[in-house]
């Protein structure tokens, strides 16, 4: 990638100013190559000047003007231009050559462009929704169930061995009072169209009403656009002693205690929980005496057995202190505590009217995910929960969500494709000319602008700033797939989304694709191609549909 090349011509350049004598020699630094918010700073940029300066004994400004003297020497034709800038940055700026044959790249590569081997096969599991088989799912729910499918999508194409799984809490407390609220003679604990459906059922035991409310939930999640790998249930840790090995582990090394009338995981005294935690002792809820902690060592301890070397795991707002307990149980299992990433997902506010909604109208109780889906629509619900980071609260504009304007991002989005297809598909049906200089340069793009093609498409007409903005925005892509896998921050794929369709409509604007010039509307065919592929690709990763008319 463009960036791992720039570090790497930044590398090859400092050492031969270490050859050269100039420079000391000196353990090499992390070479950061950014992206300039101020794209008159360039496309890229490194700011190592001010590492170096302490080193070198130089000001950064001198280290970043003899690294950009130097760099233009080694340019190897990928930079039009690199230039320091105060008080030590060194700004590359890609050549037009450069951006017009990244074009014939991505239509090498089609459907796979954006893919990144980072992960290289490693293994991990992401775990998302888990919600208890007690009721519907809820708008929360979606948000974690929409960001752990995405992010599972952006994994996969990382390169990494992706495992989405659903894990099924159905032993202890929650079953015990689902049980409870299904006896007409008790006062129930849940309150739900599901606890109501179960009731004129006549089913009155956990087990069936669990079978049940899971086949609701299942119904809900393909509605959703989620196909899970695994669905685990708790009760599997109990038919296969995976609670009691847990416990006989733990407590081999020490770090259980007995006291309370219960056994205790000695998280606070040896780890850095803030209390130490109860792990099994008997209660009316759970008579066999496991806590769900216990369950959740056990179960975290099958992750690992099954391979994962990474541990994703989505959780609700109200789990901020399973971090540090999950951590402990990690490290007392001998496992890297850092290959368990908890992702808590702050809470969802849907707004109508600029007023929060807070009760279904269906039901008087809360908002569905059916409901919502059923309102606005999968795509513009994925998109909606993705655009805001996990640590934020969202705002869920049910009225922005249901407009059909660019106003709503989605619609925006969605239009910029549409829009692309319309002028293939014109550029198809009008003259024989344009005919053929379409079927030309969809016979290259079919044929991945190899050299088997005989038609020659000439990329070097693409030179209009709008042009090559925009293809400065299509080569993000594997960027945005290589940053989210590592942070995790699926919302920066909904914004370069909306950034790359804002180029697609500047470019529309500026430049007129089906002219008179044969070369010129051939070049500008292949960059609608090219942009074709990469929004397709993106939305795709988003689980959104790319309509070719609206």
């Amino acid at each position: 990638m463009i960036r791992e090349q720039t570090a790497e011509l930044v590398r090859k350049t400092i050492k031969d100013l270490q050859k050269e004598k100039i420079w000391p020699e000196f353990e090499m630094p992390e070479i950061l190559v950014e992206r300039p918010e101020d794209f008159s700073h360039g496309d890229y940029s490194i700011s190592m000047a001010f590492q170096l300066s302490k080193i070198i004994k130089k000001s950064p400004t001198e280290i970043a003007s003899l690294l950009s003297e130097k760099l233009k020497v080694r340019n190897e034709k990928m930079f039009g231009k690199v230039a320091a800038a105060e008080p030590g940055f060194v700004n590359f700026f890609l050549s037009k050559e450069f951006l017009q044959k990244q074009v014939a790249e991505i239509l090498k590569q089609k459907e796979k462009f954006g893919q990144v081997n980072i992960g290289r096969g490693e293994k991990v599991n992401v775990e998302f929704i888990s919600a208890n088989p007690t009721g519907p799912l809820h708008v929360g729910n979606a948000r974690g169930g929409f960001c752990g499918d995405v992010l599972a999508n952006i994994l996969a194409a990382a390169g990494h061995k992706t495992t989405r799984e659903y894990y099924v809490n159905d032993k202890g407390r929650q079953v015990y009072f689902l049980e409870h609220s299904l006896n007409p003679e008790e006062t129930p604990v849940y309150k739900n169209i599901y606890i109501n459906a179960l009731q004129k059922r006549g089913i009155r035991d956990a087990e069936r009403a669990t079978k049940f409310i899971i086949a609701e939930i299942k119904k809900t999640i393909a509605k959703m656009g989620i196909s899970y790998d695994v669905w685990f249930f708790e009760s599997d840790l109990y038919k296969n002693k995976e609670d009691k090995k847990a416990l006989e582990l733990l407590s081999k090394k020490g770090l259980t205690e007995e006291k309370e009338g219960g056994i205790w995981f000695k998280s606070k005294q040896e780890f850095a929980d803030d209390k130490d935690r109860v792990l099994h002792k008997k209660t009316e809820e759970r008579p066999e005496g496991n806590t769900y902690f216990l369950s959740e060592i056990a179960y975290l301890n099958n992750k690992f057995k099954r391979g994962f070397k990474r541990l994703i795991i989505f959780l609700g707002a109200e789990h901020h202190g399973y971090v540090p307990r999950i951590k402990a149980a990690t490290e007392a299992l001998g496992y890297d505590k850092e290959s368990v990433q908890p992702i808590i997902m702050q809470l969802v506010h849907l707004l109508e009217d600029g007023k929060e909604v807070k009760m279904s109208k269906r039901t008087g109780i809360y908002v569905t995910i059916d409901e919502l889906l059923d309102e606005v629509g999968l795509d513009v619900a994925r998109f909606f929960f993705l655009m805001r980071g996990y640590g934020s609260h969202l705002n869920f504009d049910l009225d922005l969500a249901k407009q059909q304007s660019e106003k709503n991002p989605v619609y925006y989005v969605q239009y910029a494709h549409a829009r692309i297809c319309s002028i293939l598909a014109k550029s198809k049906n009008q003259n024989s000319r344009l005919r053929a200089s379409f079927a030309e340069v969809a016979t290259k793009a079919e044929q991945g602008f190899g050299g088997q093609a005989k038609s020659k498409i000439n990329l070097k007409s693409l030179t209009h700033p709008s042009e090559l903005a925009l293809i400065k925005q299509l080569i993000r892509l594997p960027e945005i797939i290589e940053d989210i896998s590592r942070d995790y921050q699926v919302q920066r794929l909904p914004q370069y989304a909306i950034d790359l369709a804002t180029s697609f409509h500047q470019f529309y604007r500026d430049c007129r694709v089906l002219t008179e010039d044969r070369k010129r509307t051939q070049a500008r065919l292949s960059l609608l191609l090219a942009a074709k592929a990469v929004l397709g690709n993106t939305l795709k990763l988003m689980g959104i549909t790319a309509p070719e008319k609206m």
